[in-house]
């Protein structure tokens, strides 16, 4: 009787045992480690794609080709740029930058570590708004140690702009491009014309010319000349542009608003004797009121032949249109 009922036990136990094997999965418990590299597979992006295929690819006509540029430990590499420098960046600390003295548009580069192995890259902006890219690499001997970032790979055509020179914009110039500035200031320099013939002063031999007023999108234009008839070197210090009132009344404060120029196109230090100089100057555009009145001074270094012209709001009113369709 016993051996029947030990059996029963038994056949009753295999059915349990394979019930459960069918109907039940069983659970496996994981590591902290092991769920975490669950979760990267998961995450993890695929055909190195890592916008899921949100993104856009840059394709080569939108790269800027960078220059190569070798540097060494024990000599120093100077890069002439066209225009001041006002942004330099580097990509890693194997090399040093920073501008020639007191000059605005050299810019010296030389390595930090000896026999660096790893290619790095400078970015330089100027202030009429070109964007130069490098790459950077360790030479013994560098081939070039002097160089002159004229623009020239352009093409001739006035309208187009060389491959180096992007629309970088500036605060100062609002919504203007520093590269249609210095195009235009450039312009306005060889072309030469005379379109207003009633504003200058004369004395000691200097005669100081405003020869035009151009407009173009809410900046101003002045060309100035300065002649000198004498035999004596007329050495620039500083020129002021001012708004003051037309009458003002003795011993009552003057009220003057100081304009400072945004640009000077090919502003000069000295004007050696029987010569002429020209300069361009970008001010933002205004308007005068009728009871005051603009003035340009211009002074010169330790010496006393001074010179200064008044513009009235009807001469600014008369500013010539740029058209930067026909600017060459």
């Amino acid at each position: 009787m016993k051996k029947y009922i030990i059996l029963f036990a038994l056949a009753i136990t295999t059915i349990i045992a394979n019930a459960q094997t069918e109907d039940t999965i069983p659970v496996l418990m994981e590591t902290p480690e092991q769920m975490q590299e669950d979760l990267q597979q998961v995450l993890k992006p695929t055909y190195g794609d890592y916008y899921e295929g949100l993104s856009k690819k840059i394709t080569f006509d939108r790269m800027i080709p960078p220059y190569g540029l070798e540097v060494t430990f024990d000599k120093t590499v100077h890069i002439i740029f066209p225009a001041a420098i006002r942004y330099v960046d580097l990509g890693s600390n194997n090399i040093i930058a920073g501008k020639a003295g007191t000059s605005e548009n050299i810019l010296r580069v030389k390595a930090a570590i000896r026999d660096f192995e790893t290619e790095t890259n400078m970015a330089v902006i100027t202030e009429e708004g070109s964007y130069y890219t490098f790459n950077v690499k360790y030479a013994d001997e560098p081939e070039k140690l002097n160089i002159e970032m004229k623009d020239f790979m352009h093409d001739g055509i006035a309208t187009n702009n060389p491959n180096n020179s992007m629309d970088i914009y500036l605060k100062e110039l609002g919504s203007e491009s520093p590269r249609t500035v210095y195009i235009i200031n450039r312009a306005i320099y060889n072309t030469d014309k005379r379109l207003v013939k009633h504003i200058g002063s004369k004395r000691f031999g200097i005669q100081y010319l405003l020869k035009g007023i151009y407009s173009h999108n809410n900046l101003l234009y002045l060309h100035t000349s300065i002649k000198n008839s004498s035999n004596v070197p007329f050495d620039v210090d500083f020129v002021r542009m001012k708004i003051v009132d037309k009458k003002m009344v003795k011993q009552t404060a003057i009220q003057e608003t100081v304009i400072y120029p945004l640009r000077a196109y090919n502003f000069v230090s000295s004007v050696g004797g029987d010569k002429t100089e020209r300069t361009v100057f970008t001010i933002d555009k205004i308007t005068i009121p009728n009871d005051k009145q603009l003035v340009i001074e211009l002074f010169e270094k330790n010496g006393g032949r001074n010179q200064s012209f008044v513009i009235e709001n009807e001469d600014l009113l008369q500013a010539k249109e740029i058209d930067e369709l026909k600017v060459k």
